[in-house]
């Protein structure tokens, strides 16, 4: 079966090509500012919302003080808009000094004191994509520079760089600088996705050779067109997509949008059960300031969070559509499997299947399947040839943790 297949190649040998920093065994999670924040740099008229180093304190407070870093979300990641406007009289990146007071290792202090992780930006090319100094000339000096601040996680993008042809050259230099610097720092690509984007056949074996975890597709935006269009993405590229993902490498559809402006709950736990199924990075982008609370329990549901967090590292498939449903399965560990019915459409739907059918199967008695939203809604025994209908609302999931009983 498909699921047995992938789990042992995966469990095996993936690791052999695999970037060999020792991070990202699973799939990482925190927060990261852009989609919510952008690159708002005007303090004086919105001090409360500017790319500051104020915002990053204020969301790592909240990472700590409401569960966030309990249920396993550690990074604190900054994006485009930090910098300074030029470098300094040594070519070095600095921060920009009215709105980053403590400079970036003055920020990585503080996120550290909070037994947390500090990520930061950049960006292949002379400029990001918003017009700051990018690493393009100064790759090995950036990474350098990094290290001593004490930088955690590197995202680098490349919107600016126009000959995307170079990229599979650029990226690996970084890489090698930044295991140069002795420092494990999580290396984050945007590297495919311009690569898709140029019409140039992507090398995911270089890619996951080099990168932690990569961009696939193109950036999210606050709206449930947004979610379905990713989504719809990586279920016609899964065949060339779950090969490549495992411990220590990850696809990357990009950051969670819940709790900020578009999404109703029940899209809120689609998205949530879509990026664990797809062994995803959970980076949420919100003001975890002001999420309500119902928002906040969808991110930290611990039954989800462990589908996602599983160490088998294994991205699910989508196996059927049946009735206006796409169902996904995710093998994990322990002949378990997490099991997602995704129903896109405006109207209730339902749909008759037996486990055998979804790849799940083995020579046991059956399954337990544990509703991961709703526990009373848990199936204490099925076996894998027992018919069963399941009943989706709108635009939303149900969600099981599968596992062996007897």
């Amino acid at each position: 079966m498909w699921a047995s297949a992938v789990l042992l190649v995966l469990l095996g040998s993936f690791g052999a090509n695999a970037l060999d920093n020792g991070l990202a065994r699973t799939p990482p999670m925190g927060w990261l500012a852009w989609e919510r924040f952008r690159c708002n740099v005007n303090c004086t008229a919105d001090p409360k919302n500017c790319v500051s180093e104020k915002l990053f304190m204020e969301m790592a407070d909240r990472l700590v003080e409401d569960g966030y870093k309990d249920a396993g979300y550690e990074y604190v990641n900054i994006d485009d808009c930090w910098m300074a406007k030029q470098r300094d009289a040594n070519n070095k990146l600095y921060a920009d000094p009215e709105r980053f007071p403590s400079g970036i290792k003055g920020l990585a202090d503080y996120i550290h004191s909070k037994g947390l992780k500090l990520g930061i930006y950049t960006a292949y090319g002379n400029f990001t994509c918003q017009g700051y100094p990018a690493s393009g000339m100064h790759l090995e000096l950036d990474a350098q520079t990094f290290a001593e601040w004490g930088v955690d996680m590197l995202k680098m993008d490349g919107c600016k760089q126009m000959d995307r042809h170079t990229m599979k050259k650029g990226y690996p230099q970084m890489t090698k600088y930044l295991n140069a610097t002795g420092r494990p720092i999580l290396f984050s690509c945007s590297w495919p996705d311009y690569e898709r984007g140029a019409g140039i056949p992507i090398n995911y074996t270089l890619v996951a050779e080099n990168c932690n975890i990569w961009r696939n597709y193109v950036d999210i935006q606050d709206s449930w067109q947004s979610v379905l269009s990713i989504i719809d993405y990586y279920a016609k590229e899964q065949d060339t997509l779950v090969p490549v993902a495992g411990p220590g490498n990850f696809n990357d559809p990009d950051m969670l949008i819940i709790g900020d402006f578009s999404l109703s709950v029940e899209q809120a736990k689609a998205q949530m059960a879509m990026w664990a199924i797809l062994a995803a990075p959970l980076l949420m982008s919100n003001d975890l300031r002001t999420i309500t609370p119902e928002y906040r329990d969808i991110l930290l549901n611990k039954d989800v969070i462990a589908i996602s967090q599983d160490n088998a590292g294994i991205m699910g498939k989508r196996v059927l559509q049946k009735n206006g449903i796409d169902v996904w399965v995710k093998p994990l560990r322990y002949v378990s499997y997490g099991l997602m019915f995704f129903n896109t459409n405006a109207v209730d739907e339902k749909v008759t299947v037996k486990l055998v059918d979804l790849t799940i199967s083995r020579e046991t008695l059956g399954y337990g399947l544990d509703d991961v939203f709703n526990p009373s809604r848990s199936i204490a025994h099925l076996g894998q040839y027992d018919e069963h209908t399941y009943y989706v609302k709108p635009q939303s999931v149900l969600m099981y943790n599968v596992f062996p009983s007897s």
